[in-house]
């Protein structure tokens, strides 16, 4: 399993906020949208990308997609998700 977020900023100012949230996972930057947009979370209007996780399968097929993530809660709502789609934990990581 891979986590990765992605994020239409430029890489400096997501890499820096990686930093300042200490996270063990990289941010991957799309500030031309075109990513956004194929997968289809660019606001339409205000042009950013809504939160939203896409669990995409080992074959490359996409699994579930949550539009509705509440950042207070998306670590344990994902947990659950993955267990819910047969997704083994791996072994070691304390989730």
């Amino acid at each position: 399993m891979a986590l990765f977020a992605a994020s239409v900023d430029a890489p400096e100012k997501n890499a820096r906020f990686a930093r300042e949230l200490e996270l063990t996972y990289p941010i991957l930057s799309d500030p031309g949208k075109k990513v956004a947009k194929a997968y289809g979370v660019l606001h339409p209007i205000a042009r950013f990308a809504t939160r939203t996780t896409i669990y995409i399968g080992i074959d490359g097929k996409v699994l579930y997609i949550d539009r509705k993530v509440e950042p207070a809660t998306a670590g344990a709502d994902m947990i659950r998700r993955l267990e819910e789609l047969g997704i083994p934990r791996r072994s070691g990581s304390g989730a």
